[in-house]
Formats: structure tokens, sequence, C-alpha cells
């Protein structure tokens, strides 16, 4: 229990810091959703944009984040010497793929369909390849344990991009104004100062890592770079494979949809903006993963790390699913973060959600090969995975529109998930509370289904306080079951008898 308790506080700090990095980061959704209604499709492009940055950080960082903690932390390697090299490493792939993008940039502009406009290739790019050499910096403050500083550069760089959003979508528009002269009411304006605004933030940031960027000194190993190459190469396979699980129907949605690219765009943005409701578990999901990362190689030698690990995946998804319930309850509040011209895409929220949840999971199964170095098994997982998201994605957007989307997710980690629980259970066994994690699945899915049934025809006052009150139910099972009042931190105290 101490060790969950470690794992815990960790979470907290991380978790806290990224429910108000995501909250803030949230405040974008309603300034750009207003500023861009959804029948233009500007959305739908900045949406298609991100959905290519996602993968491209992905490439560019080539798993080196796991790969990082896995060396620092393997007897016989020099810590200052492999943060140095890995340094090193992601500094030259970042410059050189921004010289050959640049170089290239007209082709690869028009290959991604913004031939009009290469400046959206060019400029979130060089941003991309920035925050892809930052990572490493990031991981090395979490390696030290250092979560506030991790935390203040995270939201740093949010609150930047959202006054900048601020001023630009909202203030200099009244003004008639932009920082360059007499305002200019063309939309490729604003949704190109969108992709600026996010390269300034970025660079601003990167600045703040001074003294990270310091382990530059320590010099480059060649022997552990070819260790490290040779270990993190099916990461990157897996990395891509799953990112694509998110961000490729994004991708493929303007080339599939059936209808004119404009009114795919407007579709695109519906999608967009409504699945940023259901991104509550990413913020969960990224905030367990940084504590649990560094957590898992640290354990790697106790005698108990197998029941510690599966006592965390099972508190894993006991909270997820007290967030979903949280999320589905309060949607009717939850949706005023979108524009009104959105709503139509909320039934997409719980697939969604769903996916993310089962992503999170997998992601707790991922350690059994990370651990005995048979991080190929995470390649064939998440690539059979894509191949399920893309033929979904192929075979029914024509017909379901963005509804094959949310579908395609949720199948595609589903599958994943599912293929890592077995076979990781032959090659890493852990007993799993699988009898306790199905009864609180099972419960959550009958209190989901009374929220969106039982009282949907109710005022929303009425709606409200019957979903408030399933939450406490659940939560009030949770702490009958496996978290008494009594063992909390701080107030505990007051519960023990």
């Amino acid at each position: 229990m101490a060790n969950l308790k470690s794992l815990a506080k960790d979470t907290a700090i991380y978790g806290l810091s990224s429910i108000v990095a995501r909250f803030i980061n949230y405040l974008l959704v309603p300034i750009q959703t207003a500023r861009f209604a959804a029948s233009g499709g500007e959305y739908g492009v900045i949406t298609n944009v991100y959905a290519y940055v996602s993968i491209l950080v992905i490439l560019l960082t080539f798993g080196m984040e796991t790969t990082f903690f896995r060396f620092m932390s393997r007897e016989g390697e020099q810590p200052e010497r492999i943060y140095s090299t890995t340094l090193r490493m992601l500094a030259f792939t970042s410059l050189a793929s921004i010289a050959v993008v640049l170089t290239l940039l007209q082709p690869i502009a028009a290959a991604v369909g913004y031939a009009d406009h290469p400046e959206y290739v060019g400029v979130m790019y060089v941003t991309v390849a920035v925050d892809a050499f930052m990572a490493i910096p990031f991981a090395y403050l979490r390696y030290q344990h250092r979560p506030v500083k991790f935390a203040t550069l995270k939201i740093f760089n949010i609150l930047l991009n959202i006054l900048l959003n601020i001023l630009y979508l909202i203030v200099l528009p009244k003004l008639r104004l932009n920082p360059f002269g007499i305002y200019d009411e063309q939309f490729t304006l604003d949704v190109a100062f969108v992709f600026y605004i996010n390269l300034v933030c970025t660079l601003c940031t990167l600045l703040l890592l001074w003294k990270e960027l310091r382990g530059f000194r320590f010099g480059f190993d060649g022997a552990a770079c070819r260790r490290m190459l040779g270990y993190t190469w099916p990461l990157l396979v897996m990395g891509v494979a799953g990112q694509l699980n998110q961000a490729a129907s994004q991708i493929l949605f303007p080339r599939f949809y059936d209808g004119p690219l404009a009114e795919a765009r407007t579709q695109l943005g519906i999608y967009g903006a409504c699945i940023k409701i259901a991104m509550i578990m990413v913020m969960i999901t990224q905030a367990f993963r940084f504590a649990y990362e560094p957590f898992v190689f640290g354990k790697s030698k106790d005698k108990d790390n197998r029941e510690t690990y599966a006592q965390a995946m099972k508190f894993y998804i006991i909270f997820t699913l007290l967030a979903f319930l949280c999320v589905m309850g309060y949607i009717e509040v939850l949706k005023f973060v979108i524009g009104r011209s959105y709503w139509e895409g909320l039934r997409v929220v719980p697939i969604v959600m769903a996916a993310e949840i089962m992503f999170g999971v997998f992601f707790n199964l991922s350690f059994w090969y990370k651990l005995t170095d048979r991080t190929i098994w995470g390649a064939y997982f998440s690539g059979i995975g894509a191949v399920v998201l893309i033929a979904i994605d192929v075979l029914f957007i024509p017909r379901f529109s963005y509804m094959a989307c949310a579908w395609a997710g949720f199948a595609a980690y589903a599958t994943s998930m599912l293929l890592s629980y077995f076979i990781g259970q032959h090659y890493y066994k852990i007993d799993y509370p699988l009898r306790d994690i199905a009864l609180y699945v099972a419960l959550a899915a009958v209190l989901t289904a009374l929220m969106l049934y039982g009282s949907h025809h109710l005022p929303m006052w009425a709606q409200l306080a019957c979903n408030t009150a399933y939450i406490v139910a659940f939560l009030a099972y949770i702490v009958r079951r496996d978290l008494p009042l009594s063992s909390l931190p701080v107030v505990g105290k007051y519960f023990r008898k």
C-alpha cells in the first residue's frame, strides 16, 4: 500500500497540474469555436492539421521517453551520459528534419491537402520538431521527481497560448487591427495565426528549460546510442500505430467523406470540437503515465512488484470510470465549452471516452513487454489496432460520417488491449483482480444507461440532481468496497474508530 500511496502522490501532483493545464487549454475551444462557426470548416482545418502533428511528435521522439527511463535505471549505465546522449540524438533529428521539410515545403503541403497554404505545414512542423526535442528535458524533470517545475512550464505554455488567442481572435478583431497593420477578415489569416501562436509559445517554453539543456555537456556515448536505438525502434512503431488510433480518423475523414471538401471540414470540425469534452480521459491517462513510467521501472526489482501493478490497474479503472460518470452526468453543462453549432456531435462523447479508458488499460498492460525487453510486442498490438481503425474508417466514413471515427477508435483500442492482456499473461503473468474490475464496469454501465435514458425527459435541474445521485452511489460503492474513508490522507484520521 505504501508503494501505491507513493504512486498516488505523484499522480495527484501531475494530475492536478494536468487538470489545471487541460482546463485552461479548454478555454481555447470556446474561443476558437466561437470565432470559427462549424459551417465555415475552419475548425476542421485546425483538427486536421493537429492530427498530423500528433503523428509527427511520435515520429520525432521515436520512443525515446520510455527508452530514456529504461536506460537511466539500468545497471551499468551512466545516467548523465545517457541524458546527454539522448538530448543530442533528439536535437540532431529535429534540426535535420526541419531542414528537409522547409526545403520540400510546397510538395509536402500539396500532399496533405494544403497546397494553397504551405505556411500551415511549415509553421506547425517547426513547432512539433521543437516540442519533440523538449520531451527529453521534460522527461528529465520527471526522472528527478520535480513535478512542480514540470507542471509550471506546462501551464505557462498553455496560459501564454490562451492569452495570445484571446488577443488575436477576440481583442484585435474588435479593434480591426492585427499585429502587422489593418485587420483582415479572411479566415485563412486567423487559422494561420493559431499555428503561429503555438510556435511562439513552444519557443518561449524552450528558453525556460535552459538549466536542463546544460545536460549537453556530458558528451555523446555512441555505444549507448546504439543500445538505445535497438531498444526503442519497436516503441517507435508502437507509438506511431498507437497514435494512428487517435489521429488517423481526423486525417482520413476528408478523403473518404461522401461529400464536398468544405462539408467534410465542417463535419470534421464538429467531431474535433466534441471530442475535446471527452479529453478528460486523456488528461487522467497522461497524469497516470507521467507518474507510472518512472514508478514501474524503479519498482522492477522489488519482490511485490506484480501485486502492486495489479492494484494500480484496479484503481486506475475505478477512477477513470468515476470520471466517465462525472462527464456523462454533467454533459448538459459541459457542452457549453463548445459553440452551439457543434452540439449535434455530442453523441460521440461516451464512445470516445470509453475508448480512452481502454487505451489507459493498454498503457498499463504495456509494462510486461517493456520490463522484459520484448518491446516488439507493443508494435504488433498497436499495429493491429491501427489496421482495425483504418479499415473501419475507410469502410464506414462514407456512410456514417464521424460516428464511424468514434467507433473505429473504440474497436482499435479494445483489440490492442485484449491482445496485450492475453499474450502478456503468458510472458509476465499478473493476477489482476478481474472480478472486482468487472463489478465496477457493470455498475458504471448501469448508471450510464440511467443517465442517458432514465432521466433525459426531465428538466435540466432534475436531470443534474438525478445524475449527481448516481455519481454519489458509485462513490459510496468505492468507499464501501475498496477505499474506506479512514485510509484517506489528512482527513482519514477523522473517520478512524
